[in-house]
């Protein structure tokens, strides 16, 4: 016998996850959709040189790669950003820019797993390509705030708690003016990849790692990390910064382009404490040119970013030598289901319909079919039970799987012409026509 079992990193979704991630899905499409972001995909392979050297050190050490049957190089795409470049660059032609997509899509990272992390993910990928625009840097903003917010508007309410979250943004620029002033730019990617570990194993060590990996002085790393903790409101950090980048173009070109994308949410209505300017967020990825941005839930923090992103201006240019700047994010689908299990937000349902049919008249298997498909000719889901049982036991499995309500007939109910509503919430019954059945479960459903 083969012990069942899954590989480290990898999950199966029992039904009450799989109902609450697909319906985070759909909410996602919406919210993207009505932006106008349009839906793509792409393989899950990819040649091995479309994906090595575009992330990080790290990303290419997590990368899943193997020779095919043909004896090439591939790997399993560990992001879907990558393969929008080399997307956007075979098809812009027939494209167009610029150009808005969405990708929801599993990808692969071979990383020590810990809690709301894993090696087999989902990613869901929204990005505006061929622009600089500043203006879609702040919708991409805009669209992070919708995507959270239509999560708990579009669900009755059961994930109210992600109504309290913070958009965490900082701008590349200011970091790399900060560098450039103090005559270290070339050391950018090693000084960002320890910056982006602050919150992880503190200040002395994040210090420690710039002289070790990057050669800064204990003065250039301290003056580092005094940009990266600034504090007091948005404007204060704002002021400090165009003080100590003062004379730096890079600098003063970034902090300009954080002032403008806050002063632009707000007018768009979204709450002015939402958006927090931390400068300590650097997002290790190698290719971010200009704003970048990470999710916070207020209750869960430690779980880490649920919605993570940035510009990313030059990454297309390995693959093209047109000129295909772009800017986009990714909500982190199993970090928010892993988020939502945590606060038990996840509704103890199993089934994808709320009214559940029993089957206890042996002899009227036609009739119980013809009544389950003229409620779903109405828009209504139904599931009617394969066997005839005693309609205790099919009670307990409706209870079970987690039904709202159950339409009862038995011949005293087929002899009247009627049905027996029983909502299992607050256990009461009424006996309804056919009509008023489908007009009652409408009003109950919304």
């Amino acid at each position: 016998m083969i012990t069942p079992r899954t590989l480290k990193g990898f999950r199966d979704f029992l039904p009450e996850t799989m109902l609450t991630r697909q319906e985070l899905i759909r909410n996602a499409e919406f919210t993207f959709a009505s932006f106008g972001f349009t839906p793509i995909d792409t393989p899950a392979l990819e040649y091995l040189e479309v994906l090595q050297g575009k992330g990080s050190d790290e990303t290419d050490k997590q990368l899943y790669k193997f020779k095919d049957h043909g004896g090439r190089d591939v790997g399993l795409r560990f992001d879907l950003t990558v393969p929008l470049a080399r997307y956007a660059a075979q098809h812009i032609e027939e494209l167009g820019t610029p150009f808005k997509r969405y990708h929801i899509a599993k990808v692969w990272r071979g990383e020590n797993t810990q809690a709301g992390r894993y090696r087999e993910f989902t990613q869901c990928d929204f990005d505006t390509i061929g622009t600089k625009s500043l203006a879609a840097d702040i919708e991409i903003t805009l669209v992070i705030n919708s995507l959270l917010q239509m999560i708990d508007l579009k669900n009755r309410n059961p994930f109210a708690p992600f109504t309290r979250f913070k958009i965490r943004i900082n701008n590349r620029k200011i970091l790399n003016g900060l560098l450039d002033k103090l005559g270290i730019s070339d050391k950018t990617t090693a000084v960002l990849r320890s910056l982006d570990k602050l919150n992880k194993i503190g200040k002395a060590a994040v210090i420690a790692e710039m002289s070790e990996n990057a050669g800064l002085t204990q003065t250039q790393a301290e003056t580092v990390l005094q940009l990266a903790e600034l504090s007091g409101s948005n404007e204060d950090k704002i002021a400090s910064l165009q003080k100590m980048l003062d004379g730096n173009a890079i600098g003063e070109t970034g902090v300009a382009e954080v002032s403008t994308l806050l002063q632009a949410v707000n007018a768009a209505g979204v709450p002015p404490e939402r958006i927090v300017l931390d400068v300590s967020i650097a997002r290790g990825l190698d290719y971010y040119t200009g704003m970048i941005y990470e999710t916070f839930l207020d209750d869960l923090p430690e779980i880490g970013s649920v919605c993570s992103g940035g510009r990313y201006d030059n990454l297309a240019g390995l693959f093209t030598k047109q000129e295909l700047p772009g800017v986009g994010a990714s909500l982190g689908l199993d970090r928010l289901l892993a988020a939502m299990e945590t606060l038990g937000m996840i509704e103890k349902r199993s089934t994808p319909v709320r009214v559940f049919l029993p089957f206890f008249a042996a002899n009227r298997l036609n009739d119980y079919l013809r009544i389950a498909g003229y409620i779903r000719s109405m828009g209504i889901g139904i599931e009617f039970y394969p066997e005839a049982k005693k309609l205790g036991q099919q009670l307990k499995y409706a209870d079970r799987r987690g039904f709202d309500f159950v339409v009862i007939i038995g011949e005293d109910e087929f002899a009247e012409d009627k049905v027996q509503l029983k909502d299992l919430k607050t256990a009461q019954s009424e006996k309804l026509t056919l009509p008023d059945l489908v007009e009652v479960l409408h009003e109950r459903l919304r």
